[in-house]
């Protein structure tokens, strides 16, 4: 069992950091987004996304797409907190107790379901079907999901 759970956590942390950590150089890094996402990710060339998507390789988004999902496995608890919140700030403390609490859970099982799509289908990258990308980005906007899958040129 213990031998397991290294292994585990030592895969998990190739797939987490790989990516970022091949194509990120201390003095080089330029970000560039991808359309209708919220995450820059790193880019030598810098550019716009069309640029990037030349530069950028498929095992570089395969490994980017691998890691986003991970992180939206295990932080889609976030959106609990994130859903009371957001109901207090927009409606009041009532709201945030009952409907803030019940959005929050929901969208949590979004995030996670979300995530582990991601996960099945790493190596075809798309763009993020959640939005914002991860649980902490922009935590004062609403959780939304895209109906389709989006193929990343």
């Amino acid at each position: 069992m213990k031998q397991s759970l290294k292994t585990l956590l030592v895969v998990f942390t190739l797939c987490l950091l790989t990516p970022h950590m091949a194509s990120a150089t201390p003095d080089t890094v330029n970000t560039t987004p991808y359309p209708d996402s919220t995450t820059s990710y790193p880019n030598r060339t810098g550019g716009t996304s069309q640029e990037m998507a030349g530069t950028t390789t498929y095992p570089d988004r395969m490994g980017i797409k691998l890691g986003n999902s991970m992180a939206n496995m295990l932080t889609g608890i976030g959106e609990i907190p994130k859903g009371i919140i957001n109901g207090n700030r927009k409606h009041g403390a009532t709201y945030a107790a009952t409907a803030g609490l019940m959005t929050g859970m929901v969208h949590m099982m979004g995030r996670t379901l979300c995530g582990a799509a991601d996960l099945v289908t790493f190596m075809i990258p798309t763009k993020p079907m959640i939005s914002p990308e991860f649980v902490w980005q922009n935590f004062k906007k609403d959780t939304g999901y895209k109906s389709t899958w989006e193929l990343l040129p």
